[in-house]
């Protein structure tokens, strides 16, 4: 196999992630090429189409435009990437299938629900996981690590501004309140 070849599969650069509902609202979109809001629109417009109308018992993989489009639907919810020509499909049902368990571990028997109301956290997930279209880290343990890590600095930063909040408030109204007096 040619060195370039093996860079290819080894490296998969990933276009775009979409992930959207049986009745085609988007619901989590992630853009490792360079695109205008309106080719993005046209793009996804066009896409959750082509997957939406095709047959449950039909092949994941389809060809589109100049790019291979892999898609595995999960319960109520389409996870859709589109990679170069010349990438591994299989790779990136792979990718898909390892990012619905960071999900799953995560939320717990994630649902389209848990991406709704916290698609900030199934964003850093995925940022965690790919990294400019590319798989950062490939261990289940290592993404769940560094997020529940972020998780507890974030709580920490929480419980502090309360607590900032809570006692540098009244403090600064009680003086303030005394310089008002005569």
């Amino acid at each position: 196999m040619p060195e370039d070849e093996e860079y290819s599969v080894d490296r998969l650069k990933m276009q775009f992630m979409l992930l959207f509902s049986r009745q085609g609202k988007l619901r989590l979109q992630k853009w490792y090429v360079p695109l205008s809001d309106k080719e993005k629109k046209k793009i996804t417009r066009e896409l959750v189409q082509t997957v939406l109308a095709r047959k449950p018992k039909m092949c994941s993989f389809l060809e589109w435009r100049d790019l291979k489009i892999v898609y595995k639907r999960y319960a109520s919810l389409y996870f859709c990437c589109a990679i170069e020509d010349q990438d591994n499909e299989l790779i990136t049902l792979e990718i898909i299938h390892r990012y619905v368990e960071l999900l799953d571990k995560y939320f717990g028997s994630v649902c389209e629900l848990d991406i709704i109301f916290n698609f900030e956290k199934a964003y850093f997930i995925l940022d965690e996981f790919l990294l400019g279209g590319e798989a950062q880290e490939t261990s289940k343990k290592n993404v769940l690590k560094a997020i529940e890590q972020a998780d507890l600095l974030q709580e920490n930063i929480d419980f502090q501004t309360r607590l900032f909040a809570g006692v540098m408030v009244p403090n600064m109204a009680t003086e303030s309140s005394g310089l008002f007096q005569n």
